[in-house]
């Protein structure tokens, strides 16, 4: 079985697009498909798997403090569709948003697959990385600077673009299970969560670490 990263790194570079307003939708983006999960006023929607509170909402963002707790959107679960959400994160601040991971109560989340949002934190993966399968070593943001991901998975790829430049297409040839003969039984964690369906989570990693979010928006693609 095999595995393909394909980084455009030098290619398809689009130009930096701006900051929608809060919670607001262009009519050209409503036509297009997209919807906000987020209101820009209350956490409706949405679920901590930590029993404390470490999410709340000021100025139009949601915002993450305190220890480890991860917040997922519970409106729906999703397969192939596309993500835009603006973030922001502090000096030595470490979280990550999650695509196509299942509810679980508590702990970090085991399935699906996290972007990473680090601009100065000692770990060495940050923002852009698709963590430990493509390693973004520098930041391409600032502490205490918004910046925009734009997630889109479809099929057995996940591109990631940050602030409008497209980094990588990761591309797993297991899913679906193409494989012949007895390979085509032998489908791996990995191959399941590129294929499955599942939440949006946004993550708050420790004390000390303050992370914002806004301008949450969905697209679905076709299946």
């Amino acid at each position: 079985m095999k595995r393909t990263i394909t980084l455009l790194l030098t290619l398809g570079i689009l130009a930096a697009a701006p900051i929608v307003a809060v919670a607001q939708l262009t009519d050209e983006m409503r036509r297009d498909g997209w919807v906000s999960i987020f209101d820009g006023r209350t956490l409706e929607g949405w679920k901590s798997n930590e029993t404390y509170e470490g999410f709340k909402v000021e100025n139009g963002a949601i915002v993450g403090f305190g220890g480890r707790n991860h917040l997922y959107y519970m409106g729906e679960a999703y397969r192939n569709f596309e993500l835009k959400i603006d973030v922001k994160i502090n000096n030595d601040g470490n979280s990550g948003v999650y695509v196509k991971s299942q509810w679980q109560e508590a702990a970090w989340p085991t399935t699906g697959f996290e972007l990473q949002v680090n601009s100065s934190h000692g770990d060495p993966q940050k923002s852009g990385t698709l963590y430990n399968i493509v390693k973004i070593y520098e930041a391409p943001h600032k502490d205490d600077e918004w910046f925009t991901y734009h997630i889109i998975c479809s099929g057995n790829e996940l591109t990631v673009s940050v602030n409008g430049k497209r980094l990588y297409t990761y591309v797993d040839q297991r899913a679906g299970g193409r494989q012949q003969g007895d390979q085509a039984s032998r489908i791996t964690e990995q191959t399941k969560r590129i294929s499955q369906s599942g939440h949006i989570a946004l993550q708050q990693h420790h004390q000390g670490s303050i992370v914002e979010f806004k301008n949450i928006f969905v697209k679905k693609l076709p299946d």
